[in-house]
């Protein structure tokens, strides 16, 4: 039946079902609307079976055009991806996934330096908690928070980070020992592998009950704590630009125990040959994280 059924007709079908209409499928086809009616009228007898519902002011899917729809949605869904891909992926575009917290506060402040270095190159860069899935082949390289645990890829941890009490420098006035956080307002990183209860027990200390603010997001956190809104316990590396302008400052340190650990790994897929500009983005990065090669 499949080799019966003309792909315009199942194109002006999605086009009309997705917008729900067929003057708006026709106008997105450059199409006649009558044009757009024939076409899925062909499709309805070949597949015999009704796809809308027809008033004189609208269509609607019945429950077979439903059914037809998941299923088409999805693969011109796929095409149009793929068709994207093929056209924007040459061999100048490097396709980036970061953990938010590390794309906002370390990456996209940085994006210059790389661009400027490699001025013939593109990012395209995406950020969410989910890592991201190499097999459909819509990224290149991942920055992670975490330890992914996935097969095939090369997988780099990044900077070992210092993770320290930081605050506006209003607040640092007060604060001269670890026992001195426990009457201050604590900011919580839910999403954090450090937590005020290591940081606490690291300084010989029992950690008070925790109200109030928290985050799922470290440059959330960060960004509350230089409103002077309370204490942060965040990575220096992921503060820098704060530390740097004076917005933030880390009033204990050299007088606490600070954690350091590594939050951030790099990580791609192994193949026998990298493209080019995949490897010059890892290679900046790990440069500028100062990780050996």
């Amino acid at each position: 039946m499949l080799s019966n059924v003309p792909i315009s007709s199942i194109k002006a079908f999605e086009a009309a079902a997705r917008t729900g209409s067929f003057r708006d499928a026709a106008n997105e086809l450059h199409l006649t609307p009558s044009a757009v009616s024939h076409a899925i009228r062909k499709l309805e007898t070949t597949l015999r079976t009704v796809l809308f519902e027809r008033t004189a002011r609208s269509v609607r899917l019945t429950p077979a055009g439903e059914n037809l729809m998941r299923h088409a949605g999805a693969a011109f869904d796929q095409l149009r991806r793929g068709l994207e891909e093929v056209a924007a992926r040459g061999p100048q575009l490097v396709r980036v996934h970061a953990a938010p917290s590390f794309a906002a506060q370390w990456l996209t402040p940085r994006l210059a330096q790389f661009l400027a270095a490699h001025p013939k190159l593109e990012v395209r860069l995406a950020a969410n908690t989910d890592y991201a899935r190499f097999k459909n082949d819509d990224f290149d390289i991942d920055i992670v928070y975490g330890r992914p645990h996935a097969e095939g890829v090369e997988i780099v941890p990044l900077a070992e980070e210092t993770v320290t009490p930081l605050c506006s420098p209003a607040l640092a006035a007060a604060i001269r020992r670890p026992a001195d956080l426990l009457e201050r307002t604590l900011i919580r990183s839910d999403m954090k592998q450090v937590q005020w209860q290591q940081w606490f027990a690291a300084n010989g200390l029992e950690a008070p009950a925790l109200h109030g603010m928290r985050f799922d997001r470290s440059f959330l956190a960060l960004a509350t704590a230089a409103e002077g809104l309370g204490v942060a316990l965040e990575s220096t590396l992921l503060a820098e630009r704060e530390l740097a302008s004076g917005r933030l400052v880390a009033p204990l340190a050299g007088r606490a125990t600070d954690i350091r650990y590594v939050g951030h790994r790099l990580v791609f897929p192994r193949a026998p040959q990298q493209r080019a500009a995949v490897r010059a983005f890892a290679d900046w990065i790990k440069s500028a994280l100062g990780v050996s090669p």
